[in-house]
């Protein structure tokens, strides 16, 4: 059982064991799913059926996390628990925008406090004079809306107004905003931003050191929304690279990567291993779904002795080399065309080629190999279904115009992509603004084919290809 908060983050939720049952519970602005009461009762209850439950929060449970009022609760209920503690964000926001909180030549105290206390109160629990006064850093919690009384008590309590103030909007994420001022025009700026909750408001000296110490916002694609279509297992190297970044990334794998529906040609195959010369790989998919089979029918990568492998591209090569085998031939192009040119310097004539890949693969490698005189076994190994996770997030999200950038690993993704959106949307409309990326030539002309017009097609047909390319369209360095 997973209870988490609204800034719980995305990321941990990932990790969720697909059985675990989730509920949440997000407070923001006024906006609460359950009250505190409700979130205690339900934290018992579920503990008490025999469940392990993971109240998941934001930053650290004990800083201003109520942590401490549901340990409470759980101790009355004698249910043992633990804590585990995190980084709060009166830490990490001003860390990612470039403050220290502290600094031997501007401070040695700091302070954290609630901004979310209500000025209509007839009295404050807080001493706005020792903090005016008496604090270097002074940090503030869920203080967005309140920051004309936490200016006006500062002043009001002797702190100069032009000591520097800073807010940091989704701080440690990509969305991340900051807006920097004094305690005298913070208002006006905040509002000129438009900046709302959740943030961070930092008072203090240490505020001036982020002209020279911010490094976050800085990120090449910082902000950026792109779309991820690459199959969900595939997607992760993808997604961590441009999320470094800076990006924002929404997944929306468009193809499954599934068995074939038929294992007998491959079983087959396997079984007569000894009859082969070569077995050519053409993806990462291919190597995992024919060692696995291989495995499966109880054999092992001895049978390969005597054959020899070629390989498109390093990363299939080392997966290859994941199961013991380096590849005879790795061309200097990662795309079919490239082997063909390979097998040139190779005396195939007569020889047993196996081929195990997709069902639905481009067929010129095959026919070119047989008119070089080669036996081919074409064999399906793996298929690629249509998928369609966050699509509808994906298109409401195309419809608001909030979407920078869709990138394209592969003509699967690509057509799988283009049958998701809606018929009766016009493509040319839907997708204006919207950058496309492909990872080369091939799946470029497809995306041309279905009607997309595609401004980024990497030089090196991989993921950091991909990525390099990605990021050097945006830092204005288009080739």
């Amino acid at each position: 059982m997973i209870i988490y908060d609204y800034l719980a983050s995305p990321t941990l939720l990932k990790h969720v064991n697909k059985k675990a049952e989730m509920i949440y519970v997000g407070k923001k602005g006024g906006d609460h799913t359950l009250p505190q009461d409700g979130i205690n009762e339900l934290i018992v209850e579920k503990a008490k059926t025999g469940m392990t439950v993971t109240r998941l929060k934001g930053g650290d449970p004990f800083i201003f996390g109520r942590g401490g009022e549901e340990a409470e609760v759980l101790i009355k209920a004698q249910i043992p628990f633990e804590i585990v503690p995190g980084v709060t964000s009166a830490i990490a926001a001003p860390a990612y925008a470039g403050i220290p909180l502290t600094h031997r030549d501007y401070t040695a105290t700091l302070a954290f406090i609630t901004g979310h206390e209500d000025p209509a109160k007839d009295k404050s629990n807080i001493d706005w004079a020792s903090l005016a006064k008496g604090i270097g850093t002074l940090v503030f919690f869920m203080g967005v809306k309140n920051l004309p009384h936490i200016k006006e008590q500062l002043l009001k309590h002797g702190m100069a107004a032009d000591t520097p103030v800073a807010l940091v909007r989704w701080g440690t994420t990509t969305q991340q905003v900051t807006v920097a001022g004094t305690l005298e025009n913070i208002v006006e700026k905040v509002k000129a931003a438009g900046l709302k909750a959740p943030a961070i408001i930092v008072v203090g000296q240490v505020v001036k050191l982020r002209e020279k110490m911010k490094w976050f916002e800085l990120k090449p694609l910082m902000g950026k929304k792109i779309v991820v279509t690459r199959s969900r297992e595939q997607a992760s190297d993808l997604v961590k690279r441009l999320s470094d970044l800076g990006a924002d990334c929404l997944e929306c794998p468009t193809i499954e990567v599934v068995p074939p529906k038929d294992w007998t040609p491959l079983d087959s195959a396997i079984e007569n291993l000894s009859s082969y010369d070569w077995i050519v790989f053409t993806s990462v998919n291919g190597v995992k779904f024919f060692f696995n089979r291989l495995f499966e029918n109880g054999k092992d990568v001895r049978v390969l002795h005597h054959i020899k492998t070629a390989a498109i591209g390093p990363v299939t090569a080392q997966r290859l080399r994941d199961f013991g085998l380096n590849s005879d031939i790795i061309p200097k192009s990662f795309r079919a065309e490239s082997i063909i040119e390979a097998f040139k310097d190779q005396d195939i004539k007569g020889r047993k080629i196996l081929l195990p890949r997709a069902e639905e693969a481009r067929p010129i490698l095959p026919v070119e190999l047989t008119e070089m005189g080669a036996d081919v076994d074409e064999i399906t190994t793996y298929c690629t279904i249509q998928a369609g996770e966050n699509a509808e997030t994906m298109i409401t999200q195309l419809n608001e115009g909030s979407i920078d950038m869709v990138t394209f690993t592969s003509s699967s993704t690509v057509k799988n992509f283009k049958a998701l959106l809606p018929e009766n949307q016009d493509l040319k409309k839907l997708m204006q603004g919207v950058t496309i990326a492909s990872i080369g030539p091939i799946t470029t002309d497809t995306a041309k084919e279905l009607g997309f017009d595609v401004e980024i097609t990497a030089d090196v047909f991989t993921i950091p290809g991909l990525c390099e390319a990605v990021e050097k369209y945006y830092l204005g360095l288009k080739t």
